[in-house]
C-alpha cells in the first residue's frame, strides 16, 4: 500500500455516546445504498480515526459531520461549517440530541479572504434547494443554477480555512472535506497554511459546471494538489482507487499525501 494511501479501517472501539455511535454506524451502512448519502460516507472508517480533528465545511444537514463525530470520537474534534441559517440550526439540534460534546458548529461560509458576502440560495417551486447555494463574492453569473426558478439573497460571513483553524486553537487537522459549490479552490486559497503545517486529507466536490462561475476548472484543483505532494483517488465499488483526472460520473475526490516535518 502507499505510504499516503487511505488507512485500514479502524478497529471498533466505542467513540462516545451510544446516539452517535449508532447514527454514524447508521450512515456508514446506508450509505452504498441510500441515493441521499453519498457514497463516499461509507470510506470515511479508512480515512478518519479516533482523536482525529475533523473539518466539515458546507455541512448542510449534517450528514458527514454525524459520520465524523461518530469516527473522531470524543477524543477527536469536529468543526462542522455551514452558511445557510436554516441548516446551521438544524445541525446544532441535531448535535445536542445526540450529546456530541466534541462537535460544534460555525455558521459561515469560507473562501480565500475576510468579509461579508451573499449567497444565491436557489429556489424550486418556490422552497429552498439549500445543497445548490453559492457564495455569490467572485462568481460570475449563476452557473448551473439557471434551470431553477428563482433565487433567495442570504448575508453571510465569509472567513477563512487558516482563519477556523487559528480562531478554533487546533494544533493539528487530519481531515477536510468541502463541498461549495464550485468555490472549492478558493477554500485551498484560504488554506495554504493549514495545508502546508497539518497536510490533511481532503474530501472535495470537484465539478466543472460550478466552478465555471468562478473562472477554475477541475485540473485546477487537480494540479494545485499534486504540487503540494498530495494523490487523489476516488470512490469506486466500496474502494478508494487512484485517479489522474476528474471524470464524468464521479463528483467527491479524496486527495491524501504525506505528513511533511
Amino acid at each position: 500500500m502507499d505510504a499516503d494511501a487511505p488507512r485500514t479501517p479502524r478497529s471498533q472501539a466505542p467513540s462516545g455516546r451510544p446516539a452517535v455511535r449508532a447514527v454514524g454506524a447508521a450512515l456508514r451502512g446506508l450509505a452504498p445504498h441510500a441515493f441521499f448519502i453519498e457514497r463516499e460516507v461509507a470510506g470515511l472508517a479508512e480515512i478518519v480515526r479516533p482523536g482525529d480533528v475533523c473539518l466539515d465545511i458546507g455541512a448542510e444537514y449534517g450528514l458527514y459531520t454525524c459520520a465524523l463525530a461518530d469516527l473522531a470520537g470524543p477524543g477527536g474534534r469536529v468543526l462542522a461549517v455551514e452558511p445557510l441559517p436554516g441548516p446551521a440550526a438544524f445541525l446544532r439540534a441535531v448535535v445536542r440530541a445526540l450529546g456530541a460534546e466534541h462537535v460544534r458548529v460555525v455558521r459561515g461560509a469560507v473562501g480565500s479572504g475576510e468579509g461579508a458576502g451573499t449567497l444565491s440560495l436557489p429556489l424550486r417551486r418556490g422552497l429552498p434547494v439549500h445543497g445548490r447555494a453559492f457564495l455569490t463574492t467572485g462568481a460570475e453569473g449563476v452557473g448551473p443554477n439557471a434551470e431553477f426558478g428563482g433565487e433567495r439573497t442570504v448575508a453571510t460571513r465569509i472567513t477563512t480555512l487558516d482563519t477556523l483553524v487559528a480562531q478554533a486553537g487546533l494544533d493539528r487537522v487530519d481531515f477536510v472535506k468541502a463541498d461549495v459549490e464550485g468555490a472549492e479552490l478558493r477554500v485551498l486559497d484560504g488554506g495554504r497554511r493549514t495545508l502546508r503545517d497539518h497536510r490533511p486529507a481532503l474530501l472535495l466536490e470537484i465539478e466543472d459546471r460550478h466552478l465555471a462561475k468562478y473562472g477554475a476548472r477541475a485540473s485546477d484543483i487537480v494540479d494545485r494538489l499534486t504540487g503540494l505532494g498530495y494523490r487523489m483517488r476516488v470512490r469506486v465499488a466500496g474502494a478508494w482507487r487512484a485517479a489522474d483526472r476528474v471524470r464524468e460520473g464521479h463528483r467527491n475526490y479524496l486527495f491524501t499525501a504525506e505528513p511533511r516535518h
